[in-house]
């Protein structure tokens, strides 16, 4: 009986992932005109671009199956979207287990600026980091399923 208590918990807390950054998920920065900085990326560094930038996949070595995503883009100088901070610039880290992650960042004082969002692609929250940078941390959707 004893065994197969133990079993049961080792499998139980296997499946739970530690609250931890897993990699950086986008990249994004202020750009005076958004489409010309999309153009000269694309006409000058090959890189592939819609209106929301240009996506990069990597493979997750120690999972080969599974499909990392990197988003990369120009926002309009002036946009809203990385307030409060004031830098030109705001990383997204890709996480796993974002609720859990949130808990252990407001035990330790860290301005959390929203709730959790949930969209079809993962979950988003924004904090703010010592140096005043808006950073939003993501839980992509297969985040679950990939044993994170």
């Amino acid at each position: 009986m004893e065994a197969q208590e133990n079993k049961a918990g080792s499998a139980a807390a296997a499946t739970e992932a530690i609250p931890k950054v897993t990699g950086i998920g986008g990249i994004f920065f202020f750009s005076d005109n958004p489409q010309a900085a999309r153009d000269w990326y694309t006409n000058n560094l090959g890189i592939e671009v819609n209106e929301w930038g240009s996506t990069f996949e990597s493979r997750n070595i120690d999972r080969p199956d599974e499909v990392n995503q990197l988003q990369w883009s120009p926002f309009k100088k002036g946009s809203d979207y990385f307030a409060p901070s004031e830098k030109e610039f705001m990383i997204n880290y890709r996480v796993q287990n974002i609720e859990g992650l949130v808990s252990k960042l407001k035990d330790n004082g860290v301005t959390i600026l929203d709730d959790i969002a949930t969209y079809d692609y993962g979950k988003f929250v924004h904090i703010m980091d010592a140096e005043g940078n808006k950073i939003e941390l993501w839980e992509p959707a297969d985040a679950a399923t990939a044993g994170q």
